[in-house]
């Protein structure tokens, strides 16, 4: 199983769990289809929408375990 980290690209999250994208959408994420957003990173993607990186990869890698 892989595991989702900080510095990983959105497209590479969404390759790995491709119905990973309600957990963005907890986090205000909802332009995940925007060539921009996939070129960033979890951690990029988190600063600038003001969330704790560390809380969202925690949702992140809690969803990818339940749905493996």
């Amino acid at each position: 199983m892989a595991k989702i980290t900080a510095d990983m690209l959105i497209s590479e999250v969404l390759q790995i769990a491709p119905d990973i994208a309600p957990v963005f959408f907890e986090f205000g994420m909802h332009c995940l289809g925007c060539p921009v957003s996939r070129g960033e990173t979890v951690a990029q993607a988190a600063e600038v929408h003001g969330v704790d990186p560390e809380v969202m990869l925690s949702r992140l890698n809690e969803f990818v375990e339940k749905n493996a």
